[in-house]
């Protein structure tokens, strides 16, 4: 069976945006949805879609799902470390299955970011989409606004917000508009075989303006603690996350600090045509 987009990675939060994003416009018959469990399909295909599993560790199963695909959203998996070769999975799938497009989701400024936890893995993905002779695009996504605000209802009942971002700007966008700049570059005319889209939000802020709009929204001030690295790795560790995320986490706000997720260029509202989702209101509907 011929499907005209397949969006991996469905289940997930970005993935299913994605997905809600081309019913929207698309036909629910052109629409593929790949997850890795079973259980992960009866949601989806109660919107219409056709769901096909497979693991991104599994060459043939993914080979298989991706038969007869034109059009293919490759969102980055969630297993850092393991990535490079999940996502080569996928691309030589890819290959061997004839999909015509390929977008992958990659991380604002890649080839540059002092985020290097996280840009090792998607800088090698780039090189081999790039090697592999696919026709395809780069997704580079700036910071989530979500990543910060889920973390604003504890600085409200701690009294502070915790980070080592320093007075790196950052412009962070909500997922929603992440998702709708995919939805826009699978349906539209596509764009020249490597194109890279520098995606971020159009405002900018620092933690300490972010923590001052928690505190105005929560009506208690809030005010922002600045660590050092280590520092903020072991307090995330000490509030319960496994040492992998908390260092991943702790190396994204020391890059945010050195400008990793600052972006004024606006590509990503002029691709979804409308403005990106005001932080503060991303914000505000974390704390309601």
């Amino acid at each position: 069976m011929s499907l005209k987009y397949m969006v991996t990675g469905a289940s997930g939060q970005l993935g299913a945006l994605v997905i809600d994003g081309l019913l929207a416009s698309e036909p629910a018959s052109s629409i593929g949805a790949l997850v890795r469990r079973e259980e992960a399909a009866a949601p989806l295909r109660a919107k219409g879609v056709t769901v096909r599993i497979a693991d991104y560790s599994d060459r043939a199963a993914l080979t298989e799902a991706l038969a007869g695909v034109e059009r293919l959203l490759l969102v980055s998996s969630s297993e850092v470390g393991a990535r490079a070769t999940q996502h080569q999975n996928v691309i030589d799938a890819a290959k061997a299955a004839g999909v015509g497009f390929v977008a992958y989701t990659s991380l604002l400024h890649a080839a540059t970011s002092p985020l290097t936890v996280l840009a090792g893995e998607h800088v090698a993905t780039e090189q081999a989409l790039a090697a592999s002779g696919l026709h395809h695009a780069l997704l580079r996504n700036g910071w989530y606004t979500e990543n910060y605000a889920m973390g604003a209802g504890s600085a409200v009942q701690h009294g502070a917000l915790m980070g080592a971002a320093g007075a790196g700007r950052i412009n962070s966008a909500a997922r929603a508009d992440y998702a709708a700049a995919a939805v826009a570059v699978l349906t539209g005319t596509l764009p020249a075989s490597g194109t890279v889209y520098e995606l971020a939000g159009d405002e900018s802020y620092d933690l300490a303006d972010f923590a001052s709009a928690i505190g105005s929204i929560a009506g208690k001030p809030v005010p922002y603690r600045n660590l050092d690295e280590a520092q903020y790795v072991t307090l995330l560790q000490q509030v319960g996350l496994p040492q992998p995320l908390a260092a991943m986490l702790g190396n994204s706000d020391t890059g945010a600090s050195q400008g990793g997720l600052a972006d004024d260029s606006r590509t990503l509202s002029r691709l979804i045509g409308r403005p990106t989702t005001p932080w503060r209101d991303t914000l505000s509907a974390a704390l309601a």
